[in-house]
């Protein structure tokens, strides 16, 4: 039985264990954490509970594929996705219903429903075009741009909409400023600037309102636990506070890892480290690691985890709170690395669909705010400003008293983002998008170089978020599979 080792265990790597472990193979997972599940976690304390990672589904089928029927969870599709606050005092709901959407766009803002309901088919083609060579397979392997799927994206290469920044074909499509604000955000979602990424990324708002935004009815911790539970069933084997110091590799092909206490060989190494961090100290080559530092990192998150005491009629499961100077915003991330005095705010309360989340009459509010990755910023001193600049704009904005009302708190930076979860920087998703080529300047899957040694994971393709996490780990499992056949043929 082929031997394969997995060094981590967020969401990448559970999946990845899982397809190995179901093709016949003996895996065993390494995590320097005490415990699995990456940024996928969860915080309990003063009688809340918090999901403290991502707070949003989509594809859920990615998720409940790879469990058993009796481990599979139920999850919730939202009516309502977002709730948008604006400083003139606007206030819009992001049905999940797309007619509902154009409705509410046209009686708030007057926008022609046809605006929204064009934009979002543009998406949905923009995803038809794209997800079989970016998302779920590999355009660094040549039999994959080799089939018509792949030369019908270059025929059509025009509507991915990659010469245009995602604001500026926003602008074009759309119009309202309040309107073009809410679509630019969806940059955000893989810790990029709308000003610059590319508007191909308009695909992330088709997958969330044409194909629908979820929520496990139990929280997100669920999917990482489930995923754990189905690993220990297939065998596979879990080494907690284990770190993994250096990948051995010789002959063209991986021969194991080097842990503190001696080698373990294996024939299959899949990494779910970032990949910075992975040419840094696994596997160290200069060459490629500066190259990947020449790619510009993601954004981070300063999170304020709040117990509050009250029950908000407002505020929905997912609520945002708009900067008024949006670019400013971005320029203050990317560019000065600091984070802006007006920043938008995003509000997340599981307690409102998930009572037990929170004490009686009570909330359990994940406040976050886009930040710079970590570069050295006295990081103590913009938590205290952030927290007074968050608090001023959100009484203003809701009209109530909030400093009083917080019983319990704990803070996540990004400083702290690196050391829980080994994202360089503190970026949460790796490299940012805010190139056209960043697509595919992202690490392949595999090395061509080094049989048997694989990545899963945000820092390398397809990207970062659940979705693409998962859908490196399927990708991975048919390099794999293609490996095995080629040892069964000699």
């Amino acid at each position: 039985m082929t031997r394969a080792i997995i060094i981590g265990s967020g969401i990448g790597g559970l999946a990845a264990a899982i397809r190995l472990a179901h093709r016949g193979i003996s895996v065993e997972i390494y995590e320097a954490a005490d415990m699995g599940g990456g940024k996928i976690s969860e915080r309990n304390f003063g009688g809340f509970r918090f999901d403290a990672g991502p707070s949003l589904l989509t594809l859920p089928e990615l998720v409940l594929e790879l469990l058993d029927p009796d481990l599979r969870f139920p999850i919730r599709k939202l009516e309502i996705i977002t709730k948008y606050f604006y400083p003139d005092g606007t206030k819009l709901s992001a049905f999940g219903d797309v007619a509902k959407l154009a409705a509410e766009m046209n009686e708030k803002l007057k926008v022609p429903k046809d605006k929204v309901t064009g934009y979002l088919q543009k998406a949905s083609a923009v995803y038809d075009l794209t997800a079989d060579l970016f998302i779920f397979g590999s355009f660094h392997q040549l039999k994959n741009l080799m089939n018509l799927k792949a030369l019908k994206t270059v025929l059509y290469v025009r509507k991915l909409h990659a010469f245009s920044s995602l604001h500026q074909y926003n602008e074009r499509e759309l119009g309202d400023k309040k309107l073009i604000q809410l679509f630019d955000r969806y940059a955000t979602y893989n810790g990029s600037d709308p000003y610059q990424t590319p508007a191909t990324l308009s695909v992330i708002s088709h997958l969330e309102h044409n194909m629908g935004a979820f929520i496990p009815e139990d929280g997100m911790y669920k999917i990482s636990e489930s995923l754990m539970q189905q690993a220990v069933r297939l065998g596979v084997q879990f080494h907690f506070g284990q770190s993994v110091r250096k990948v051995e590799a010789g002959q063209g092909k991986v021969q194991g890892v080097w842990l503190d206490s001696g080698f373990v060989p294996a024939e299959i190494v899949v990494s779910d480290v970032d990949i910075h961090r992975f040419y840094s100290t696994l596997l160290p080559e200069p060459k490629r690691l500066a190259k990947l530092n020449k790619e510009e990192r993601s954004s981070s998150a300063l999170i304020f985890y709040w117990g509050m005491k009250g029950i908000s009629a407002e505020l929905d499961v997912h609520n945002i709170f708009f900067s008024a100077r949006y670019e400013e915003e971005f320029e203050y991330l990317f560019r000065r690395k600091e984070i802006f005095d007006d920043p938008t705010v995003y509000i997340y309360i599981s307690s409102k669909y998930n009572k037990t989340d929170a004490p009686e009459a009570c909330e359990n509010w994940f406040v976050m705010i886009n930040a710079p990755a970590d570069m050295g910023q006295n990081w103590n001193k913009i938590i205290e400003h952030s927290r007074t600049k968050i608090l001023e704009k959100l009484e203003q904005m809701i009209g109530m008293k909030l400093r009083d009302n917080i019983v319990n708190e704990e803070i996540l930076s990004p400083p702290d983002i690196y050391k829980q979860t080994g994202s360089v920087n503190g970026s949460l998703y790796g490299t940012s998008s805010n190139s056209r080529y960043a697509s595919f300047n992202r690490h392949a899957n595999f090395r061509k170089d080094i049989e048997g040694l694989y990545f899963v994971g945000g820092s390398v393709h397809p990207g970062g978020g659940i979705p693409l996490c998962l859908s490196s780990a399927r990708i991975v499992e048919g390099l794999v599979k293609e490996q095995m056949l080629n040892y069964k043929n000699g």
